[in-house]
């Protein structure tokens, strides 16, 4: 890495190694910036609508997680874990929430616009849960 460059009147080298921390530097603009990578996780996860949603909580209001997640590359397994929690979560309240307020596939054969209406408000409070159970936590 010896590619040196010039700079009013002066020839200064674009990487530099520092051997106390054993770091590489670039040159930008008039400043030497550490050349860092970050580790790479080993697999992909998927990650839905909650992984994003705490995805944007922590990177708006838990910088420090998110940037030790990110730093150390754990940001994708982490998330994909908050993806398959919150979403078992939401299947089994859903489900445990229709049987007990009596929202059935009889009801939904019978009146088709009051059981959209009741699973609309069963969704919107079941996410509500949600949201202040698993993701602005």
């Amino acid at each position: 890495m010896c590619e040196c460059i010039i700079l009013e009147d002066y020839i200064v080298e674009k990487y530099i190694y520092n051997e106390q921390n054993g770091l590489w530097y670039e040159l930008q603009g008039d400043f030497y910036i550490p050349c860092l990578e970050l580790p790479v996780e080993k697999e992909e996860r998927h990650i839905g609508i909650w992984g994003h949603r705490h995805l944007r909580y922590i990177r708006e209001y838990k910088k420090v997680l998110y940037t030790d997640l990110l730093i150390n590359g754990k940001q994708q397994s982490y998330l994909a874990d908050v993806e398959e929690q919150a979403q078992e979560l939401f299947d089994r309240l859903m489900k445990q929430r229709a049987e007990h307020e009596g929202i059935t596939e009889t009801l939904k054969a019978e009146n088709q616009m009051e059981w959209v209406g009741r699973m609309g408000a069963l969704w919107s409070a079941v996410t509500e849960t949600l949201n202040t159970e698993v993701i602005f936590v």
